[in-house]
């Protein structure tokens, strides 16, 4: 039995990078709801607001650049709450997202401060948006720096936490493989009230559903047939570029 006045773990630690105000929704809204559901500690770093690129139906409508980042501000952070999640802005503005070391900077302060246990973003490749690798860069960039313990800034240097690439609209494209597939049954409908958040890109809520179920299909084929999963089960896609660490193969 454990002791009265025994110190209780640390929570766990998931980061989120992304380079747009939807895109952690889409692709990660899933695993952020489990991460937040089990009582753990998410971030998401929201690069820019997608107001240029990934908010034409505002544009359409007659609205203004300070009206459309508002407008996704707001949406970017209910789809936030309903997850479970805090999600900071950066507005360092998209389409094109330009990589700078005052950008990659804050991003290891943010890494310091919330010493993650998982980092979840975008893929190396995008050939339809170059905001996505160039928050893929900086996010991995300030993933090595914060280890760095010559590296200014505050906070104590992180480990190596493992980052997992979610899947990006076009994956054939984009050189990406399922090579892990997360059950998020359980999870699907907090996420799919958050996508539902997000009304400047409501064409995407089929496409995102649709894919969720494809990946689930997936997710079963692959899992053999009695582990008990749901009739009807949700995934998310995920790849892996450093090696798992692992003291038996499982």
């Amino acid at each position: 039995m454990p002791q009265a006045n025994a110190p209780s773990s640390p929570s766990r630690s998931t980061l989120v990078i992304t380079a747009h105000a939807g895109d952690f929704v889409w692709r990660a809204g899933g695993a952020i709801a489990l991460a937040a559901s089990r009582g753990e500690k998410v971030t998401i770093a929201c690069l820019t607001f997608g107001e240029r690129g990934e908010s034409a139906k505002a544009w359409r409508e007659g609205r203004k650049l300070d009206e459309i980042k508002a407008i996704r501000r707001d949406e970017a952070e209910r789809a936030a709450a309903t997850l479970g999640a805090e999600v900071r802005f950066f507005d360092a503005g998209d389409y094109p997202l330009v990589a700078t070391a005052e950008l990659t900077d804050q991003l290891v302060e943010v890494y310091r401060e919330t010493q993650p246990d998982v980092v979840l973003t975008h893929p190396t490749e995008d050939p339809y948006n170059g905001d996505h690798p160039a928050a893929n860069r900086m996010a991995l960039q300030a993933r090595v720096l914060a280890q760095a313990i010559g590296y200014p800034g505050p906070g104590e240097i992180i480990g190596a936490p493992p980052v997992f690439y979610f899947e990006p609209h076009q994956p054939e494209m984009s050189g990406f493989k399922p090579e892990v597939l997360l059950d998020i049954t359980e999870v699907w409908e907090t996420k799919r009230k958050a996508m539902e958040c997000l009304g400047a890109q409501q064409h995407l809520w089929d496409y995102y559903t649709d894919l969720a179920v494809r990946r689930g299909v997936q997710l079963k084929r692959n899992a053999g047939p009695n582990l008990g999963l749901a009739h009807k089960t949700m995934a998310e896609a995920y790849m892996r570029p450093y090696p798992q660490i692992a003291k038996e193969l499982a």
